[in-house]
């Protein structure tokens, strides 16, 4: 079966003045449909131009990067952003909720985009919150809810145009450890529905809960496999320091999705 997500010698390189920054030094692997992974490396490492070349908010230099067979390279902006609206749901660590409206209008959004009916809409907003646990929720605004309940918002208006993938940046960045917790069970309870889930975080702890981790350094793969502690050995690319600096990538914008 063809993976979900197939990357093959990606690179990312920026010109700042008279230096080339490379960000992405030739990139290799594969996801599965219903695999969860988290993206690790500390800031500069890659992870962030990492994950907008995977959420189509930007394309590599040079190598092959396809989503559900799509290839992702040389489609125009217009382009891109249809496929992010048909593939991908967003999770920010912001949350990116409107603030004027209730949870139920934040999560029926991306059916906006898609021309979906007004009264299938709300009720398949209504089905997902009630999915995350916020059935109850569901007529109360952002500044209404605490961390936890708003990033359950943000995780349904991702999931409610059913996408491919589920794309999460730093999702437990701005929560206590309980209400960590909390959203990462969410996200196991989702892997284990058989949702496609990435997280991208700089957090090890968070990591090592997925049953698989890549590892960024220097816009490398230092390895790819199971955390510390699960059964498996790690597949470790070795390769020369890449000619890396800092990961100016442009960032994953704002609203969800970022669609048009």
């Amino acid at each position: 079966m063809e993976p979900l997500i197939d990357m093959q010698g990606v690179t990312r390189h920026y010109q700042m003045g008279d230096q080339k920054v490379v960000a992405l030094a030739g990139v290799d692997f594969a996801i599965a449909v219903g695999e969860m992974v988290a993206v690790v490396g500390t800031s500069g490492s890659g992870k962030t131009t990492l994950m907008n070349i995977l959420g189509c908010l930007d394309t590599p230099t040079s190598g092959s990067y396809r989503l559900r067979g799509q290839a992702v390279s040389g489609l125009s902006d217009d382009d891109l952003s249809r496929l992010r609206n048909r593939e991908i749901g967003f999770v920010f660590q912001n949350f990116q909720l409107l603030a004027r409206a209730d949870a139920w209008r934040n999560v029926e959004l991306p059916l906006v985009y898609r021309d979906v009916p007004r009264a299938e809409r709300r009720e398949r907003a209504a089905a997902m919150l009630q999915r995350v646990g916020l059935g109850h929720r569901m007529h109360h605004r952002s500044h209404e809810l605490s961390g936890g309940q708003r990033q359950r918002v943000a995780v349904a208006r991702a999931l409610v145009a059913e996408p491919s993938l589920l794309l999460a940046d730093e999702p437990t960045g701005n929560l206590d450890s309980a209400t960590q917790q909390e959203i990462l069970a969410l996200f196991q309870d989702l892997h284990r529905a058989g949702h496609t889930i990435i997280i991208v975080t700089h957090e090890p702890s968070l990591a090592a809960q997925c049953p698989r981790v890549i590892r960024l350094a220097d816009g490398r793969i230092l390895s790819d496999g199971p955390p510390p502690g699960l059964a498996g050995p790690a597949r470790v690319a070795l390769a020369a320091p890449a000619d890396s600096g800092p990961d100016p990538g442009p960032g994953p914008g704002s609203g969800p999705g970022s669609a048009r």
